[in-house]
Formats: C-alpha cells, sequence, structure tokens
C-alpha cells in the first residue's frame, strides 16, 4: 500500500508543471486575439494602465474556461506519453501494477480541474462579462472617442446610438455617420449624413458632432407622423457630464451574464418565444459541461498516453489533438443545433462529454487487455504530411 501511495503521489505532482505551463501558454494565446482592441484603446482613447489591466482581468475567465480542459487534457497525455516513453510504464506493469491502478491519480487530478473550471463557469464568467461591459459604459462615458467604434453600432451613451463606417482619430473627421437620438420624450430622430466631425467645446466634457449635407428623419412616437429634413449642416450636442449626473444606467444582462441563481429563475419564469428558452437552458447546460470536460478529456488522454509505447510517441500525440478537435467541434455543433431547436439543449451540450468519455473507457479497457487501437495508416501520418507541406510553402 505504501508503494501504491508514493507511486500515485509520483504520478499526481508530474501532471502539474504541464497543466501550469500549458494554461499559461493557451491563456495568452487567447488574450493575443484581444491585443488589437487593447492598443486602439491605448492610442485612441487615453485610457489608463489600469483600465486596461481591469479590462483584461475581466476578460480572463472567458478564456480559462477553455483553457483548463485544454490543458488538463495535454497534461495528463503527456506526462503519461512521458512515462511510457522512458519504460515507466512498462516497469510498473512489471510490478504487477495494472493500468487501473494508476487511474486514482489521474482521476483526481481531473477532478481538481473540473473544480476549477467550475468555479470559472459558474461565478468567473458572469462577474467577468458584466463588469467588462459596465467598464466599457462608464469609459464610453468618460470619453466619446470609445463609443466612435468604426463599423459598430454603439449604444453606450443614453439615448443615443452611433454608427460610423471610418473615424480619423486625428483631424476628428467622420465617415458615413448614422446617429439614432431618443433623448427627446415621444420622439426618435435619426441622422444620417455622409461626413461629419467630432468637435468639442473647450475643455468641458461637451461633444458636438457635427454633420453635413445629410438628413434628419423625426418620427413623433403619439401621433405617428414621420417629418424629412435635408440639411446642409447640423450640430448634435452631447453632454457627458449630464449623462453622468443622471446615475448609473441599469446594464441589462444577458443570460452569460447571470448568475446560476438568476438563470434558473429567468427560465422558470418562461420565455415568450421556444428560441429564447432553448439559449437559456444551453447556457445553463454550458456552466456545467464544459467543467465536466476535463474528466472525459482526461480519461481520454490517459490511454491515448500509454498507447504510445506500441507505436511512435508523434502518432498518440496526434490521436490527443485529433480527440481534442472533435470534441470542440461536436460542441460547436451541439450550440448550433440546440439553438435551432433541432435537439434540446440537455443533448446538444453533454454528447460531446459522452463521447469522449465512452472513447476513452473503450481505449482503457483495450489497452489494458495489450490490445491497442491503431489508427488507419494514412491518419498516422497526416500531421507529419502538414507539417512538412507547411515547411516547404514557408521556405523563401
Amino acid at each position: 500500500m505504501k508503494v501504491f501511495k508514493r507511486i500515485h503521489t509520483y504520478l499526481f505532482f508530474e501532471l502539474i508543471p504541464p497543466f501550469a505551463i500549458s494554461t499559461f501558454f493557451l491563456t495568452s494565446v487567447f488574450l493575443m486575439t484581444r491585443i488589437p482592441d487593447i492598443l486602439n484603446m491605448v492610442v485612441n482613447y487615453n485610457s489608463s494602465i489600469t483600465d486596461i489591466l481591469l479590462l483584461i482581468s475581466y476578460t480572463l475567465p472567458r478564456f480559462m474556461e477553455f483553457s483548463i480542459p485544454m490543458s488538463a487534457m495535454i497534461s495528463v497525455l503527456l506526462t503519461i506519453m512521458r512515462m511510457s516513453g522512458e519504460n515507466e510504464i512498462i516497469a510498473l506493469k512489471g510490478a504487477g501494477m495494472s493500468l487501473y491502478k494508476l487511474l486514482p491519480p489521474v482521476l483526481l487530478f481531473c477532478m481538481i480541474t473540473l473544480s476549477i473550471t467550475m468555479w470559472v463557469t459558474v461565478y468567473g464568467i458572469p462577474k467577468g462579462k458584466l463588469a467588462l461591459k459596465v467598464k466599457t459604459i462608464e469609459l464610453a462615458r468618460s470619453s466619446i472617442d470609445a463609443a466612435l467604434q468604426e463599423r459598430q453600432f454603439n449604444s453606450q451613451l443614453d439615448g443615443i446610438m452611433i454608427y460610423v463606417a471610418h473615424v480619423d482619430m486625428g483631424t476628428r473627421d467622420l465617415t458615413d455617420v448614422f446617429i439614432e437620438d431618443r433623448r427627446t420624450a415621444d420622439m426618435v430622430s435619426i441622422s444620417t449624413a455622409p461626413r461629419g466631425r467630432l468637435v468639442r467645446q473647450g475643455d468641458r466634457d461637451l461633444y458636438t458632432i457635427r454633420l453635413y449635407d445629410g438628413m434628419i428623419n423625426q418620427v413623433n412616437v403619439q401621433d405617428h407622423s414621420v417629418t424629412n429634413i435635408n440639411f446642409g449642416h447640423y450640430d448634435i450636442n452631447i453632454d457627458l457630464n449630464a449623462m453622468q449626473k443622471n446615475g448609473e444606467r441599469t446594464v441589462r444582462k444577458s443570460f452569460d451574464e447571470m448568475s446560476l441563481h438568476e438563470l434558473v429563475q429567468r427560465i422558470q419564469t418562461g420565455f415568450k418565444t421556444p428560441e429564447r428558452e432553448s439559449e437559456a437552458r444551453l447556457v445553463l447546460h454550458e456552466k456545467f459541461s464544459i467543467p465536466f470536460a476535463c474528466l472525459a478529456l482526461g480519461v481520454l488522454a490517459f490511454p491515448l498516453g500509454v498507447q504510445s509505447t506500441s507505436f511512435r510517441k508523434s502518432n498518440g500525440f496526434g490521436m490527443g489533438v485529433g480527440f481534442f478537435l472533435l470534441y470542440y467541434l461536436l460542441l460547436a455543433f451541439g450550440w448550433s443545433g440546440g439553438e435551432a431547436g433541432r435537439y434540446p439543449p440537455v443533448i446538444a451540450m453533454w454528447l460531446p462529454n459522452v463521447v469522449m468519455g465512452i472513447a476513452g473507457i473503450f481505449l482503457l479497457i483495450r489497452n489494458a487487455k495489450e490490445r491497442p487501437v491503431r489508427l488507419p495508416f494514412w491518419i498516422q501520418h497526416l500531421p507529419a504530411a502538414v507539417g512538412a507541406r507547411f515547411r516547404k510553402r514557408t521556405k523563401p
């Protein structure tokens, strides 16, 4: 028993370093997708370093939702492959220790990563996404530049929605401007112009969007009348201080920004359309199905790592990458089909875990009986062929 305990402890602590490195690397790669937006805010919107760090911290939970299960699988796969390559697995088998007796530390490790991921999905993501939305609105209110993002409908300013095709941050010239103004009671003004300019009035937080050669459509909500006005130039004034004094606007939460309790209550309340109900239930099941991917993918990675002793290591790693891509492909198809109502949300979100879990158990039983599963020849050599083609194209 002491020998088993030492082996289990050794295997468990061997899983931690590759997991930590993989999590850090994958999360950094995901964060790289946010670099253009961050640089844009630093250069054009004069955002402070504190604001940038807060925005990054708010986006981390969303990335960790996927990086932790990925890292759990990679950690188990690489650790078992290393032990197989150094004949440690063979030595343990020779000492009378079966694969099933090596499984407990792997399962414990997967359960710990499952718990971390569930904390991220249940608590981290809703709080992070909501804080990110609130912070974005705060930045937009402190500087109108943040609300003038190109090719986006920006509604962070109370009562005003702005769309601009192009913004020259040097001259403050605007191209193809669309503004919907609802600040006047029972009146909606829609202004469009091919060009405009953003003008700041002195040192105050009073801005003017000056439009040229455009048209205004004013809709009176009470008598349902519409007035069309053509203009040579037209000024729309925006007072940021007045907006801030009106108090913080109530932020409407999306399903993935709600806490678990709020989401369950919203589902129990009911929806007017089945599409909204399906979306809410998908988000609810996703909070639990993705954490359980740590367990399903970890169990699958264990026999794949052992199988590397029967043929080249690259094939075992290629199988791991293939199954990993298959999982997220099934997850994407499940979300799409569940949202469209083709099958229940519980099947859409949990089917990938079931498929990966069954595949892992099947491979584990085959490996324990010394009958490893071999992929077809062309699949085994696919990673090497793709790598060779890529190197050939990158040569000068």
